[in-house]
């Protein structure tokens, strides 16, 4: 496991290779379809929000209220990246994101703005949304809710060794290609 914590510089993500397992510690940010919209078509930030250097996951957490009124994280698995496909190379390069997390892989333009702008797709494990809760340490906090809703908010976690696999490296590498190839390529041979 390769440590990954913030600041994450393009020194640190253009280090990373297409099959690396990686531990994140520090600051993520959720994005889901309605915030990935609003931004690419020219949406701000809350003042004093900035993902330059930083990370989205492409998560909608189950998020609940403790007895103190503190939030907290009671689920919190990767959902669907290629749904943002349309969205995220323009973002990575707006806002200068270095990490993606997500499920399943992502298209051209994303492989194409991560080498260009040194930024890395990180696969999160789907169906452990209860165990990658548990490496969220502390909701920082919350934005847009009552716009968007809470599996759509921007959720600012602390995250401590959260594991992922790089699948999509800042140098034009995309394990999902690889993959897909050498599936081709047997699929191919048997038929």
């Amino acid at each position: 496991m390769v440590p990954l914590s913030s600041p994450f510089t393009e020194k640190k993500i253009r280090a990373l290779k297409v099959g690396d397992t990686v531990e994140v510690s520090g600051v993520v940010f959720t994005g889901r379809d309605a915030v990935h919209k609003y931004l690419h078509d020219g949406g701000e930030l809350p003042p004093g929000v900035s993902l330059r250097d930083g990370i989205i996951y492409h998560c909608g957490p189950v998020v609940l209220k403790d007895e103190q009124g503190n939030w907290k994280v009671t689920a919190a698995g990767p959902t669907t990246s290629v749904r943002e496909e349309p969205y995220q190379a323009q973002i990575i390069k707006r806002f200068g994101v270095r990490a993606v997390i997500g499920k399943g892989g992502m298209g051209d333009r994303t492989l194409a703005a991560c080498k260009e702008f040194g930024c890395v797709y990180l696969h999160a494990v789907g169906g452990a949304a209860q165990v990658l809760a548990e490496c969220i340490k502390q909701v920082r906090n919350v934005y847009f809710l009552e716009r968007f809703g809470s599996p759509e908010a921007i959720w600012e976690l602390e995250v401590e060794n959260f594991p992922a696999v790089v699948t999509i490296d800042a140098h034009g590498n995309s394990l999902h290609k690889e993959v897909f190839a050498a599936s081709q390529a047997e699929l191919a041979k048997r038929l």
